[in-house]
């Protein structure tokens, strides 16, 4: 591939009229109404996505498990990085997930998690990476992009923080609890997307079997 397409197919390089004409390698989210604001109709892949959700618990797993789904059929590994909860394992069997290939990692503090993260999103194996840093700046931000790149895999991050103009990530999204379902936000996107807004249903599964709302989000573990 020329140098220029190259450049061009990096998902961190954005034109003003590139949505339609640049090809960016994706995952559909399962979701049509936000695969329709995306570059490639999907997470980017060899991208970090940000997730801005103000809690856990208000169904922000089933935002991913439609691509989660897809890519464990593909027998890739799916690491999820010190979530703050023990997900619900048999709602996410019923969203379509093969519960073999999922990983949870555990970490002692936030250095481990991003680390975790760091060697999952470049080992090659894995087909997303998701995780909970209690913390991020740039530098950790750019070497997570760096690893998602060289390992081809999606980059997904929960944060909690204030949203901000500046920020790696190929795309932003803000989660918000609606009474019929999920809010989502588009805060940076490539293209025109930026500042839509959307709900999206919590019953979400790609093999047609409806999970109750809540057992899509992360639930607390009780085990001694």
């Amino acid at each position: 591939m020329p140098p220029l397409d190259t450049l061009l197919h990096n998902a961190r390089i954005w034109r003003g009229d590139d949505r339609a004409e640049v090809e960016v390698p994706s995952v559909p989210t399962g979701h049509d109404v936000l695969d329709r604001l995306l570059p490639g109709n999907g997470w980017p892949r060899a991208a970090l996505t940000e997730l801005l959700a103000p809690q856990p618990g208000i169904g922000e797993l089933s935002l991913l498990t439609p691509a989660l789904a897809r890519l464990s059929d593909d027998d890739s590994w799916i690491a999820l990085v010190s979530p703050p909860h023990l997900p619900y394992a048999p709602a996410l069997a019923r969203a379509g997930i093969n519960l073999s290939r999922l990983l949870i990692v555990r970490t002692n503090d936030g250095s481990d998690t991003l680390w975790a993260m760091e060697q999952a999103l470049a080992s090659g194996a894995c087909g997303a990476v998701i995780g909970w840093p209690s913390f991020v700046n740039e530098r950790a931000l750019r070497r997570l992009q760096l690893a998602a790149e060289k390992g081809r895999a999606l980059g997904l991050y929960f944060s909690a923080g204030q949203a901000t103009s500046s920020s790696l990530a190929a795309l932003r999204l803000a989660l918000f609890a609606r009474p019929d379902g999920l809010g989502v936000r588009v805060l940076k996107v490539r293209g025109p997307g930026i500042g839509a807004t959307l709900t999206l249903p919590l019953t979400h599964s790609p093999r047609d079997t409806p999970a109750p709302a809540s057992a899509l989000s992360l639930r607390q573990s009780h085990a001694a």
